[in-house]
This record gives structure tokens, C-alpha cells and sequence, in this order.
């Protein structure tokens, strides 16, 4: 008796001793990358953050920014550590309750190690407090927030995210946000969706803003300064918040006279893509010196610069079908950029016409026609540009046409049909040209692939038949460009930092 009591006491222990090293080796740490072509070492692998909780203080003066993030994350693997992307300084990590042990490496990444290793499919909270200047990081000698003189400003592609919360920073990881904001009285906090509350207490006031639904790390934004705010409501029953910094001086009435028009254009746009995706809508315009725009959620960054030659509704446009094209739909990979600017460059042709300022047709003519075959336009392939191209005019001008053409070869009912079914199929997710190629030919019911690589994947000047059909084909020395054309011109800079900011070199 004695005996059988210590067997199976004796084969439990051995068995344990076994069995750690043998689960203890199924736990690996997760990748330092999602897996992006691109931008290898962005985002990360062995984990999906479902939601945001960012807690902060914002002292405008000195560019101090203090935080709380709560992250929660469900496991995709057996976790041993994993990595969040991140630059600012690091106080303490817990998971799940239990301090972790963490330190830097590469350019941007927080490696968090767990007390205890996380089994896949587990649920995951990752609390990180940290503090630091935002101004003063740098990753792959650039910066992507933008101190003002009354502030500070994050809103940037492909990253952002890196100077003002630790994240899973690419397009694939969509999560909810709850961005609570302190700063001194007489300065505001803006960020994205709804804002839920205000409170002030002993010179401090808190914003609380809230997005519901899945947001990319990219468009999550944060601007704190001395703005006007104004507050509306479009036709459709959206609210509409904007902001305008103080000291936008000349270019302040155009700015207010153009974005003041976004639920109108909200509005219009749902003709076209199907029902505004999203339960807040907006722009500000903080006192930086970009010259770009950025469809950051609910709520675009825009640029004073983008003002000067007073207004311009077409950037407006261009944001606003990002709420779609892109935000709503997101890129899988940072290759399927088309799908966001080439669908939004072509809204703006739409408003052209709208506008009765020049057809969409008449746009891609004057674009076929502005470009010699020896341009080194056409070396661009909107289909896949490459990093160092992601944002070059071809893919926004390029990838329009590649738009109109489709439009003549499936024609109008389908090309429609399309545009608005897209956003619906995908909804709140990710998808690839590859998919909207096999999506357009489902609608048409004709086989694209030899129009899409024409338009999208030869890098030379498709043949003016394979264009728009017979009036792409009119060879006009000096071709009359459109009444739209300066102003939607004035747009190309709408990611030009992705270019000063040297992010042509591969990282």
C-alpha cells in the first residue's frame, strides 16, 4: 500500500520535471515585425491589440508628455516576450497585473518580457507608464511629430504612433481607442471620434475622445494647442468637430471656408462609397510647417500650407474619401498603397466634376497627355511602388488613371457598383490589390488582369488604346488642363514628408 501510494508520486514528478522544458520550449518570442515587404521591423508579431487606453498629460511648453497606456491583446502564439513599438522613455511594464522586465532595442522597439510566459490564445493586459519630450526622438533620422508654437502635433504615414504611445504599429492591428488628454487650462487636446467629456480642475482640463470602431496605430492622431473649435452636425446627423489654431494668420479664413464644408462633402461623398463608415467626422489645422494632409481617423490633419492660395476643397475630398479608402478599408500591406491614394486622387476628379470644373475623363486625358513616354512618371507602379515611391505622384495621379480606365472598360453601372460595394465587402478591415482586382472582376464579370498590369504593374506608358479608349488617344501638343487642375495640384504635397523625411532608405 505504502508503495503504490509513492509509484504514481514518484511518475507525477518525473512526468512535471519532463514536461517544463518540453512547454517551456513552445514558448518563443514574437516576431520584431508583422511582416510587412516595406517596413520589415514595424508592428510586430505574436499578438492582436484589440483596444487603446491612453492616459496622458501634455505640458505645451516644454513638450513634456506623460502617459498610461492599457493595451488589450489576445495572444497568437505561445508568447516568451514580445515587442511593442515605441521611443519615448519607459518607467514600468506590467502584464497582466505582474511587472515585466523591458528594455530598448533597434530603432523602435520596447522588448517586454512577461513573469510568466503567455499561452496562445490567452488574453492579454499590458499596462506601460512612460514619460519623455516627443520632440526630441528621432527613428531613421526623422521625426513624425510636430512641435507648434503653442503645442505639439502627432500625425504622420506610415508611422506616427512611436512618439506618444506604445503600440502594434502597422494597418493590420486595428483596435478602439479611449484617449484621455490633460493639459493646462486655455489649451485644447484634439484627437479622433467622439468626445465624450471635459473637465477642469486646478488649471488643468481633461479632454476624453473615444473611437469605436477599429482604427490603424497611423490614424490615430493627437493635437494639443489654442484652437477654435467649432461644432456641427451634417444632413445625414454625423457630428462634426474642427479645429483651427490660432495662429494660422492669412491662411486662416481659407482653411475655415474649406473645411467648414466637410459634412457637405461627407455627405456627397456617400453616393458614391455607400454610407459614411464612422460616428464623428471633422479636420484641424494645428500652425505646422508640412505641406502635407492626412486622413487621421474621423478627424484629417491638415496643413496651413495647403491653404495659401486660399481655398481648396479638393485636399478636403481627398481626406475624406480616405475615411473609406483606407481607413475604413485598410492597406494589408504597406504595398496596396493604391487602394487608398489612387481611390481618393480620383474623388478629387469626381468633385471636378461636381463642381463642373472639368470631367474625370477630361482629367485623365490631361494626365496621359502632361506625361511624355520618356517621364520618369511612368516608372512608377502604383501596383507595387516600392518604399521609396509609396507616396510619388504616380500613384496618386497614375493610379487614377488606372481608375478611369477601368470605368470605360467595365463601364459606368459595375465601375459604380464597385466603388460603393468595396468598402462594404471589407469593412472595418484590410485588403490587397490583388483582392480588389478579384473583387472587380467579380462585379464586371470580365477578366482585368491584363488592364490592371497596364495600368498598375508596367513601369511605361500604356499605349493610348489600351487607355481611356479613343479620347486618351488625342495627340495635342500643348493639351488645355482642366479648371480643377491648380487646385487639385496643389494636393500632390499631400505626403511630400515621406520624401524630405528621407524615408526612401529602405527601413
Amino acid at each position: 500500500m505504502h508503495r503504490r501510494i509513492i509509484a504514481p508520486g514518484a511518475l507525477a514528478a518525473a512526468s512535471l520535471l519532463l514536461a517544463i522544458p518540453a512547454s517551456a520550449a513552445t514558448y518563443s518570442p514574437g516576431a520584431p515585425g508583422i511582416g510587412d515587404p516595406y517596413y520589415p521591423d514595424y508592428g510586430n508579431g505574436g499578438y492582436d491589440v484589440s483596444h487603446y487606453d491612453l492616459r496622458l498629460k501634455y505640458q505645451p511648453a516644454t513638450d513634456e508628455l506623460e502617459g498610461t497606456a492599457t493595451l488589450l491583446a489576445r495572444t497568437t502564439q505561445d508568447l516568451s516576450r514580445f515587442n511593442l513599438d515605441f521611443l519615448l522613455d519607459v518607467a514600468e511594464v506590467r502584464v497582466n497585473g505582474a511587472k515585466a522586465s523591458f528594455t530598448s532595442s533597434g530603432e523602435h522597439e520596447l522588448e517586454i518580457t512577461p513573469k510568466t510566459p503567455l499561452a496562445k490564445g490567452t488574453d492579454v493586459t499590458v499596462v506601460v507608464r512612460y514619460s519623455g519630450v516627443p520632440s526630441s526622438k528621432q527613428a531613421y533620422g526623422f521625426t513624425s511629430w510636430h512641435r507648434t508654437p503653442d503645442g505639439g502635433v502627432a500625425a504622420n504615414e506610415p508611422e506616427a504612433a512611436w512618439w506618444w504611445f506604445p503600440s502594434n504599429d502597422h494597418p493590420l492591428d486595428k483596435a478602439t481607442y479611449d484617449v484621455s488628454v490633460l493639459v493646462p487650462d486655455g489649451s485644447q487636446a484634439i484627437s479622433n471620434g467622439t468626445l465624450q467629456s471635459t473637465s477642469s480642475r486646478l488649471g488643468w482640463t481633461r479632454y476624453n475622445w473615444r473611437s469605436n470602431k477599429p482604427q490603424a496605430t497611423y490614424l490615430a492622431t493627437l493635437a494639443v494647442g489654442k484652437f477654435d473649435v467649432t461644432t456641427g452636425t451634417t444632413e445625414s446627423g454625423i457630428p462634426v468637430v474642427n479645429a483651427y489654431s490660432k495662429d494660422l494668420g492669412d491662411n486662416y479664413g481659407a482653411a475655415r471656408a474649406s473645411i467648414e464644408r466637410t459634412g457637405e462633402i461627407a455627405d456627397w461623398l456617400t453616393e458614391y462609397f455607400g454610407p459614411y463608415p464612422f460616428n464623428a467626422l471633422g479636420g484641424y489645422v494645428p500652425n505646422t510647417t508640412t505641406g502635407y494632409a492626412l486622413e487621421t481617423q474621423t478627424r484629417p490633419y491638415y496643413s496651413p500650407r495647403q491653404f495659401a492660395n486660399g481655398t481648396n476643397t479638393s485636399v478636403v475630398v481627398h481626406e475624406l474619401a480616405h475615411q473609406w479608402y483606407g481607413d475604413l478599408v485598410s492597406v494589408s500591406q504597406w504595398k496596396d498603397i493604391w487602394v487608398n491614394e489612387g481611390f481618393a486622387r480620383y474623388a478629387q476628379w469626381l468633385w471636378s466634376e461636381h463642381e463642373g470644373e472639368g470631367t474625370a475623363q477630361e482629367l485623365a486625358d490631361y494626365t496621359y497627355a502632361s506625361h511624355p513616354a520618356d517621364d520618369p512618371f511612368w516608372t512608377v507602379r502604383p501596383g507595387d511602388p516600392g518604399p521609396e515611391n509609396q507616396f510619388d505622384i504616380a500613384v496618386y495621379d497614375r493610379g487614377a488613371l488606372a481608375l478611369q480606365a477601368l470605368r470605360n472598360e467595365i463601364g459606368d453601372e459595375a465601375f459604380f457598383t464597385i466603388l460603393k460595394g468595396w468598402p462594404k465587402k471589407y469593412a472595418y478591415g484590410n485588403a490587397s490589390v490583388a483582392d480588389f482586382r478579384k473583387y472587380a472582376e467579380a462585379v464586371s464579370g470580365q477578366q482585368l488582369g491584363a488592364l490592371f498590369d497596364t495600368w498598375l504593374f508596367q513601369a511605361s506608358k500604356p499605349a493610348a488604346p489600351a487607355a481611356a479608349g479613343a479620347s486618351i488617344a488625342r495627340t495635342s501638343a500643348a493639351p488645355q488642363h482642366p479648371k480643377s487642375w491648380k487646385k487639385i495640384a496643389e494636393t500632390n504635397t499631400v505626403h511630400e514628408h515621406e520624401h524630405e523625411d528621407g524615408h526612401g532608405h529602405g527601413h
